[in-house]
């Protein structure tokens, strides 16, 4: 089992606090895990076993407890005559009809503490989650980073470059499970594409009581292909259209919000740097796992600026940055990435091959005047900053404990 000491180190601080534990997702990602090293954790600082009760709700010995009534009788008879404080974890919550109701029972009535996992990013969102206001805090978990799966393999096979880790990688992605398949080609493909379908069906299908399911796949299958690309959701009508598929914007627009609200894919609003506003259209989107895009559509080496660019903004986002894609003029910055009072600007090239590619990235940098730190990315193995602008190697920058300029 993968300590993700990333998340960990977040969530300690709320350990044994009264505020909710809300630990969301897309599905296999390791939130169960999650979970059970938590569960560790507490055994480790002394709790006893006895006063940990878990529910995971993916298992169908527990559908006789999927509604808030059920939900509470069980744990209040599970807890009778306990002395002192109990710790409730419930794995997939979401799968529990009116889940808040029982939830906040607990937190008002009993003396525990309580953690809970979704696959679902609008877990908290709804009318009945008013009773939770302010009363929790939120951990959104995301694939094995470069970090983690490095760890993973060089622990199993010590000799093994962070290269020919990089090239396993860019192909397959982070699922953790995958290394139970000992990232065999056909047995990691198969399992993705189960999971990118799982998410199809239980996550947006289901939630969503989508009917035209040929529509949502068309639409799925376009963000996947497209992932780094600008376009909106008449763009998607539009290619709809020419496919012989007549559809509003209004409708697509639903589809791809029930698409992020299942972690399937993160949309990233563009930020004009002259204007100094955020803009209302023409986003990007980036999938939460690349290695899906490998399994469903294919092609990741083809398009490996691209997947690159997917790889940098889950990192971002795991380092805890709010992330924007920057426009200034008529020129593109990949990424400007907020957290707190930080920002940083971030290009992200394949190679700097040509005198084009070397003026395209670094240039873009002139028009912005402020004295954040600007970073280009790319796999060159050899330093080509200049004027201020700092050139990292992807693999350099993805195994920094958190961001570039850390020692």
């Amino acid at each position: 089992m993968v300590k993700r000491d990333l998340y960990l180190k977040r969530i300690r601080p709320f350990m044994n606090k009264d505020l909710i534990k809300v630990i969301t997702g897309i599905r296999r990602c390791g939130k169960s895990v999650m979970l059970e090293l938590i569960q560790q954790e507490l055994m480790k600082d002394g709790i006893p076993a006895k006063a940990i009760f878990s529910y995971n709700f993916e298992s169908m010995t527990l559908s006789h407890l999927c509604t808030a009534k059920a939900l509470h009788q069980d744990v209040l008879e599970k807890t009778k005559g306990h002395t002192g404080k109990v710790y409730l974890f419930f794995d997939e919550i979401q799968e529990v009809h009116e889940w808040e109701k029982a939830i906040n029972s607990f937190r008002v009535d009993m003396d525990c503490d309580i953690y809970i996992t979704g696959s679902n990013s609008k877990l908290l969102s709804g009318e009945l989650s008013t009773y939770l206001a302010g009363r929790y805090v939120e951990f959104i978990m995301y694939p094995f980073s470069f970090r983690e799966f490095v760890d993973l393999i060089q622990e199993a096979q010590p000799g093994r470059s962070t290269t020919d880790c990089f090239r396993q990688y860019l192909l397959y992605g982070g699922m953790p499970y995958l290394w139970n398949l000992q990232y065999q080609d056909d047995p990691v493909k198969q399992y993705l594409r189960d999971l990118y379908n799982a998410v199809e069906l239980k996550d947006i299908i289901r939630r969503k009581q989508i009917r035209d399911v040929d529509l949502l796949e068309r639409i799925l299958a376009y963000v996947t292909t497209n992932i780094g690309n600008t376009f909106s959701a008449t763009t998607i009508s539009k290619y709809l259209k020419s496919e012989g598929r007549k559809v509003s914007p209004e409708t697509v627009l639903n589809y791809l919000h029930a698409g992020n609200e299942a972690f399937l894919f993160y949309p990233v609003k563009r930020q004009d740097l002259v204007g100094k506003k955020i803009l209302s259209i023409q986003e990007k989107y980036y999938l939460a796992d690349h290695g899906i895009r490998e399994a469903v559509i294919g092609g990741n080496m083809q398009d490996i600026n691209l997947i690159l660019e997917n790889i940098v903004f889950l990192e971002l986002k795991r380092r805890g940055y709010n992330v924007t894609v920057g426009k200034a003029g008529e020129k593109e910055i990949d990424f400007i990435a907020e957290r707190q009072s930080e920002r940083i600007y971030i290009q992200v090239s394949y190679l700097l091959a040509s005198p084009e590619t070397i003026e395209r990235e670094f240039g873009v940098y002139q028009t912005i005047r402020d004295n954040y730190p600007k970073y280009v990315l790319s796999l060159d193995e050899f330093d080509m900053s200049r004027d201020g602008i700092i050139h990292m190697n992807i693999r350099d920058f993805l195994l920094k404990s958190d961001t570039p300029m850390a020692n």
